[in-house]
């Protein structure tokens, strides 16, 4: 009996040893796979379609009008009975390559049918094991032609063994910024993340800046964001703000015209949200620098935005029960005309995020 305990233990011993060592192991492999991309990286601009595809006299100028369409595409994963585990759903991956390639091609149809002149997509992955490794940006192009665009990289994690039920793997993913007019400056900047254990697990927080030219020798200049979420603290997306409003102003002081959009993962509608969880911060207002504004706050009608741009990802979407709030929208300089604003209802078919458009002029 006393040899047979002691087998007993000896086994336990090893195999906890070996588990261990091989948490050691991952961990040291997660340690030394992280990196982030430096600041003030030029991107790399391409065109979609070939040069048939291009409306050949686009040009921005002031007395006209223009569309812009924000949309989190929510890496192709988020159908309606979609529940995402950071969120306290169920789901890491995709429901299979097919839904992927599907909700991608419908919300590049929806993109499409509003026919924007400037688009800004978040969550599209290039590569990743919850999105079945398919090239999203790649299948976004074969739909959306005759646009000058960039690609800003948010996401590459090292391969991820959590949840256990169905490990979310290493992922490539980032924010694309489509214009009808070209794009002839770019630069991607870094914003201040938390640098406790959850930089391993975060995005690589980051915005782009796209300038296009205005006839009047000015620039465009669109700033796409994809703030901080899941319990950030105050410090870093005070930091976050700080410095993306300082560029802001900067190119503003310079005569330019400023449009910064995207997912603020902040709530953007005026006033108090009831019932509202831990992570639905209001947006701070207050810090919005002087010569800018909230474009939601233009708005026409109240209906225009009475349908919320995200829904809660906790369980499969339900409507009337399901928790959504706005955190999708546009901030625009004073001598940006917002014509039109509308939050789109496409019951979060395709995305937990529905997209948000504005007509503009330029002053």
């Amino acid at each position: 009996m006393e040899v047979k305990l002691k087998r007993i233990l000896k086994v336990t011993g090893i195999v906890l040893l070996v588990l261990l060592l091989a948490a050691g192991a991952y961990v040291g492999y997660v340690t030394a796979s992280y990196y982030r991309l430096p600041d003030e990286l030029t991107l790399e601009v391409n065109k979609s379609g070939s040069d048939s595809d291009f409306v050949r006299d686009f040009q921005v100028r002031q007395g006209e009008e223009y569309l812009i369409m924000t949309y989190n595409i929510g890496f192709g994963a988020y159908t309606e009975d979609f529940s995402f585990f950071m969120d306290g759903g169920k789901s890491s991956w995709a429901k299979d390559k097919d839904s992927v390639l599907a909700s991608v091609s419908a919300m590049a149809g929806v993109v499409n049918e509003a026919n924007p002149d400037f688009i800004f997509l978040q969550e599209v992955d290039r590569d990743g094991t919850r999105s079945y490794h398919v090239d999203e940006l790649e299948v976004l192009n074969r739909f959306l032609l005759g646009y000058y665009y960039d690609f800003a990289q948010n996401y590459d994690s090292p391969f991820l063994f959590f949840p256990p039920w169905q490990p979310h793997g290493a992922n490539v993913a980032g924010l694309v910024t489509y214009s009808r007019g070209e794009i002839t400056d770019t630069m991607r900047r870094s914003f201040p993340i938390s640098e406790s254990f959850s930089k391993f697990v975060d995005l690589d927080r980051c915005y782009s800046i796209s300038r296009v030219p205005v006839e009047n020798g000015k620039y465009l200049c669109l700033y796409h964001v994809h703030l901080s979420a899941y319990g950030s603290n105050d410090e870093i997306r005070e930091g976050q703000l700080s410095m993306l409003f300082g560029d802001m102003q900067a190119d503003y002081r310079k005569g330019n015209y400023v449009i910064c959009g995207g997912d603020y993962n902040h709530n953007v509608k005026p006033g108090e949200t009831e019932n509202a969880p831990e992570w639905a911060y209001p947006f701070p207002r207050e810090d919005i620098p002087e010569g800018f504004h909230m474009a939601i706050d233009d708005a026409r009608e109240p209906e225009d935005i009475a349908h919320d741009s995200c829904r809660n990802a906790d369980e499969p979407y339900e409507e009337g029960q399901t928790f959504t709030i706005t955190l999708d929208g546009f901030i625009v300089s004073d001598n940006v005309a917002v014509k039109e604003y509308r939050n789109v209802d496409c019951g979060y078919r395709y995305s937990d995020h529905d997209p948000v458009v504005m007509r503009f002029g330029l002053e």
